[in-house]
């Protein structure tokens, strides 16, 4: 048999295989979102809204824990954000201080016991903990903590770093934290919280974002800007890599905690997890997708008739390719935003089905059209092959695919749910073979020369989805590692 058929066969039978399998979503997972507020009254109404504009960060579980000084109250579940934070709820968690949570796990199941914000008691009081990040030495801390007598009450890597800063014998909370933070690798935007502080840090790569924000009298912690302007917010500047944050009322102090030596921001961030509407490592999101978009154009330009987008975090990059194609943007695909968790059903004609549930054409628009689909990226490619089924459907003459990104060939171990490396369309396929497969007349991906002129300080990235090479090593083989973090969970269909 020909090499070229035998290979086409291998792609075909894998995708089959994936989607038979109960497996997850085509696109990387968002992470979680943190949020904290000092100095202000009823400071957990306004965690609430900062969470909700935070709930693409993570969908599973939400919760927020408050203090007035003295008293220290909890409130958290399994869900969205407007059905676990209800009024009720809200009204327990007094205070001038919270911190909040939403959820999408990375490692550690979705069961109540996982959700955060972590609240403990130990020798030094009350202490709640809300983490969006991967710790990669967890198996190693773990295994030899257990064999010193820790018992642990979640699957959550988070909880490694509360047992870290009860084990400290430094003397302030701030000293504990960056203690036990010394002892660990891997991403992590911090906001810890006691009776009377509200802490923020950054891991020394600043993997995760994390910001500051400025209230009327008070300061608010967030993963992204856009959280402060639904509660007034003035955004100040970015927590540095290594850098910790302490708010106490209406006062702000700032440590180096932990020596960072270089930045290894996470790209990724900018090109598709953070919302448009916020500043992310000190760049504009929209700004950056938009540039994005107009560089695919100069790089991939192709003669077509209109330029769509996959909503919704495609937009921008599509709206640069059509600013730099001189080709007008048009609504090719609405998505349906109220479909929520749907999983994967074990009978076929459903499974075929959920694409269309969250996806429908626009074909007045398409029929009869050469049109260029615009991106963010591709992961094993399974959707995308059913978005250009519906977009031919639809009476589309060509399909150009368009990706604002380069090929992504390996897993990410910082805080992103991401398959293992064989899952991974590009890591085993050619842009020939995987154009193929997806059936369009043409595909193209962003070059890393064309991302990398994209951003203001290219050299403060991490880039290793694309290439493997990773700012911190990761303690066991990096396909194990993602399949184990896989199927611990249930997972959701795109």
């Amino acid at each position: 048999m020909n090499d070229n058929i035998m290979k086409k066969n291998e792609l075909t039978e894998r995708i089959d295989s994936i989607q038979e399998g109960w497996l997850p979503e085509e696109r990387f997972r968002e992470e979680c979102g943190v949020f904290g507020v000092s100095g202000v009254e009823q400071a957990a109404e306004l965690v609430f809204f900062g969470l909700y504009s935070l709930q693409h960060r993570g969908q599973e579980s939400a919760g927020i824990v408050s203090s007035d000084g003295k008293r220290v109250c909890s409130y958290k579940g399994l869900g969205l954000v407007s059905d676990v934070l209800t009024s009720d709820a809200l009204r327990g968690l007094s205070g001038q201080l919270a911190i909040g949570h939403n959820r999408y796990s990375t490692t550690g199941r979705t069961t109540l016991e996982n959700t955060q914000p972590l609240l403990v008691t130990y020798q030094g009081g009350r202490l709640a903990i809300a983490h969006n990040g991967n710790l990669v030495n967890v198996c190693e801390l773990k295994a030899k903590m257990e064999t010193q007598g820790s018992i642990f009450q979640t699957t959550m890597d988070s909880e490694i770093i509360v047992h870290l800063i009860a084990r400290s014998e430094a003397s302030t909370i701030e000293e504990k934290l960056a203690d036990a933070l010394s002892q660990i690798r891997g991403a992590y935007a911090l906001i810890a919280m006691t009776e009377t502080k509200l802490i923020g840090v950054s891991d020394p790569f600043g993997f995760r974002p994390i910001s500051i924000g400025k209230l009327p009298s008070g300061y608010c912690l967030a993963s992204e800007t856009c959280a402060f302007d639904i509660i007034g917010g003035k955004y100040v500047r970015p927590v540095e890599a290594g850098e910790m944050v302490i708010v106490e009322g209406e006062s702000i102090r700032y440590l180096n905690a932990l020596k960072s030596t270089s930045k290894a921001h996470c790209i990724f961030e900018l090109i598709y997890f953070s919302r448009p509407d916020s500043i992310v490592f000190t760049e504009s999101v929209d700004k950056v997708r938009r540039n994005l978009g107009r560089t695919l154009a100069q790089e991939a330009p192709a003669e077509a008739d209109i330029v769509i987008a996959v909503p919704d975090s495609s937009n921008s990059a599509a709206l640069g390719f059509a600013e730099g194609s001189g080709l007008p943007f048009e609504l090719g695909l609405i998505r349906n935003h109220y479909v929520g968790r749907t999983f994967i059903d074990p009978v076929q004609r459903v499974r075929d089905q959920v694409v269309k549930v969250k996806f429908n054409p626009v074909r007045e628009n398409l029929s009869g059209k050469r049109v260029v689909v615009v991106d963010d990226s591709i992961v094993r490619g399974t959707t995308s092959r059913k978005l250009i089924r519906l977009i031919r459907d639809a009476g589309a003459r060509e399909v150009h695919f368009r990706v604002g990104s380069p090929p992504i060939t390996n897993s990410c171990f910082y805080g992103i749910d991401t398959p293992s490396r064989e899952e991974l369309i590009a890591s085993s396929h050619t842009v020939g073979d995987i154009s193929e497969f997806l059936g369009v007349d043409s595909l193209a991906y962003l070059s890393m020369e064309g991302l990398r002129s994209c951003v203001k300080k290219p050299d403060d990235f991490c880039y290793a989805c694309f290439g493997g090479c990773y700012p911190v090593p990761v303690d066991t083989d990096g396909d194990k590692l993602a399949l184990e973090r896989n199927s611990s969970r249930v997972d959701p269909v795109r």
